[in-house]
């Protein structure tokens, strides 16, 4: 049985998989943080440091991401030059696709250096710069389901697996992200008739 053949765009779309796991991993284990989630207290009930797997998620997610446009360096057609990959307004192929790409890129290397700074920065500065990364996930969701990884501008086929596949990442995204926003209203509200509460008493 002959081995499949792997292009250029093949191991950059591959590539490009990989980014989309790791930041969908990243976003679930910080909505985990925000839960205030231990496994210790509840499954697996084992002493586990899922802060530090956050944070290498966070790295693996940006190497690849980098990594995934520079792949395309080696292909013969289109042709990408350096400045296609930096600034790909005028790539040869989805520019506006590749752009929302950088923007991605870019804004989740602004939120892991400002991530590895926090001490310096302070909690509340650093708190602020790492909301970005939910834009940067849009980004990076629209850029991974609207952009046809044979560069040939075809209909976006849905049913792709790796469509499928960052449409599964992006539901559960979804899914965990309302969660979290009714967890944080309940919480607010809590708090506010506590406080109202407390008014009363004295």
């Amino acid at each position: 049985m002959a081995a499949m053949d792997i292009t250029v765009l093949d191991l950059s779309a591959y590539v490009g998989l990989i980014a989309v796991g790791a930041i969908t991993l990243n976003l679930f284990l910080g909505m985990l943080m925000a839960f205030r989630y231990s496994p210790h207290r509840s499954w697996p009930h084992q002493r586990f440091n899922y802060f530090r797997v956050h944070n290498w998620t966070g790295y693996l997610a940006l190497s690849v991401s980098i990594l995934h446009p520079l792949i395309l360096l080696f292909n013969k057609d289109p042709r990408f030059r350096i400045l296609d990959i930096v600034y790909p307004v005028h790539s040869p192929a989805q520019p506006l696709d590749n752009s929302i790409g950088a923007i991605a890129l870019y804004l989740l290397a602004f939120v892991v250096v400002t991530s590895y700074m926090r001490i310096r920065l302070g909690r509340d500065l650093w708190k602020s710069f790492h909301f970005s990364i939910y834009f940067a996930a849009a980004a990076l969701f629209w850029h991974s389901l609207f952009t046809d990884p044979s560069l040939k501008n075809v209909p976006v086929d849905w049913f792709d697996g790796g469509k499928l596949f960052v449409e599964s990442c992006l539901l559960l995204i979804a899914a965990i992200g309302l969660l979290r926003l009714r967890y944080a209203r309940w919480k607010a509200l809590r708090a506010g008739s506590s406080s109202r509460s407390i008014a009363t008493s004295e």
